[in-house]
């Protein structure tokens, strides 16, 4: 598969780690950055990556910040992106599963390396189950992100 990465300052000693990992596995990586420990802002690597992901550049994206969640917020913000936020290696076989979830985000400061690995390793080998319910529910959310209203309960 080809797997782009990116991520803030936050994510400098651990982002490295993973783009190492994920290319151990014999995916293609591509590491958008940073590649600086100056400050910069989380939303503008989650939009860079999201657009590649949701153009078809790349199969799937993992995004790092401090904890995750303002890189994930942003990158679900992009049509066609479904980015499970997670911090651990159940929810995001489960965003894989039952979302079929096209990015990851977690954080930097949230989990170490290995518990990163293991996450990361769920993610990337973890299918879509399918199935009518799973499949009904992503097709709502897909049109909640085109517009679209949803039926009431």
């Amino acid at each position: 598969m080809r797997i782009v990465v990116a991520g803030d300052h936050s994510t400098l000693e651990l982002k490295p780690f993973i783009v190492e990992h994920v290319r151990s596995l014999g995916h293609e990586v591509h590491d958008l950055g940073t590649h600086s420990p100056d400050s910069t802002d989380y939303p503008l690597w989650g939009k860079l990556a999201a657009d590649k992901v949701a153009a078809g550049e790349y199969d799937r994206g993992i995004l790092i910040c401090g904890t995750g969640v303002g890189i994930g917020i942003t990158a679900n913000k992009v049509h066609g992106i479904r980015c499970g936020i997670v911090s651990d290696p159940f929810s995001a076989k489960m965003s894989r599963a039952h979302n079929d979830a096209n990015m990851i985000a977690f954080g930097a400061r949230v989990v170490g390396p290995e518990l990163a690995a293991m996450i990361v390793d769920e993610f990337l080998t973890t299918d879509f189950e399918g199935g009518e319910r799973h499949a009904r529910r992503v097709r709502e959310i897909s049109e909640v992100d085109a517009g679209e209203q949803l039926p009431r309960p």
